[in-house]
């Protein structure tokens, strides 16, 4: 049998796709407006008259940034870095999460806290500096980049807690059948657990592949630094950002900041479609489970 819906459900309806519509703009909003940036003349942008769409289009600030070795360079930077941390941070973040979600892990209930507690405060900038560069001598390596943030408090609580929802009875059978700890967690645990490590390879990746602080006090090579930190550069009009002094690299002055967040901001866009599903599941059972 059909139920008619009423008045009321109808406006609800009505005011909330408005509310949606709303909120869909005015988050893409800024990237089609780089977008559109990124496609026009410097002269119009510097005029102000670039909003939804190209003015005056040209593909002049493309080919020049993809004729610039620096730019590729430091792309090919963030993607190693990016890969490589996300690997190992995850890997860490697994295995530090699994032994905390069981309550019969000897002081448990003092490991637990002590790792809450990293996540509220820290031994401060100055002190990190010094670890790093001093005393493990990672500075000016990628060891500086991709091992001091490694482990995130808040993605290894939730890891911890979907861990813990995960039924014990497939461990105490897989144990039975003699499989030790190292082999349940691999052949048993992780296999059942690709939401949680969808959603955490995506959450230290777009972490990564944003970084720039660390690399900015820990690497003093020019060829190691990522992109993030040239952008923020180019964003604060650094003088240390050599764009040139041609006619070309006068013409895409305007320009260059936004079709470089463009193509810096295209990996993670690609990435994403492929892990919403288990993004969506994982931080829904991560946050509820435990």
């Amino acid at each position: 049998m059909h139920i008619k819906a009423s008045k009321g459900y109808n406006v609800f309806r009505i005011i909330n796709t408005i509310v949606m519509i709303l909120v869909v703009f005015i988050t893409l909003y800024p990237f089609i407006y780089l977008i559109a940036q990124s496609f026009s003349s410097d002269v119009a942008v510097a005029a102000g008259k670039v909003t939804f769409f190209p003015v005056d289009f040209t593909t002049a600030t493309y080919k020049y940034l993809l004729k610039d070795n620096k730019f590729f360079r430091y792309y090919g930077n963030t993607i190693l870095y990016s890969a490589l941390g996300t690997v190992l941070s995850v890997a860490f973040t697994a295995l530090l999460a699994y032994p905390l979600s069981k309550e019969k892990l000897r002081l448990n209930k003092f490991f637990t806290p002590f790792v809450v507690f990293t996540m509220y405060f820290t031994g401060g900038l100055i002190p990190n500096y010094i670890l790093v560069t001093q005393w493990l001598h990672m500075g000016n390596t990628i060891w500086a980049v991709v091992l001091p943030g490694a482990i995130s408090t808040f993605n290894l609580l939730l890891m911890k807690s979907f861990f813990a929802g995960l039924p014990e009875t497939l461990e105490e059978a897989a144990s039975i059948d003699g499989l030790g700890v190292y082999g349940i967690f691999l052949k048993i645990v992780l296999p059942l657990s690709k939401p949680i490590i969808a959603t955490m390879s995506l959450f230290y990746l777009v972490g990564m592949w944003n970084e720039w602080f660390g690399p900015f006090l820990y690497l003093d090579d020019d060829a190691l630094k990522p992109i993030a930190l040239w952008v923020r550069q180019l964003v604060e009009g650094a003088n240390s950002v050599d764009v040139g002094s041609t006619a070309e690299a006068s013409s895409v002055q305007a320009t260059l900041k936004s079709a470089t967040m463009v193509l810096t901001s295209l990996p993670i866009i690609c990435v994403y479609p492929f892990v919403q599903k288990y993004f969506v599941q994982g931080m829904t059972m991560g946050a509820v489970k435990g």
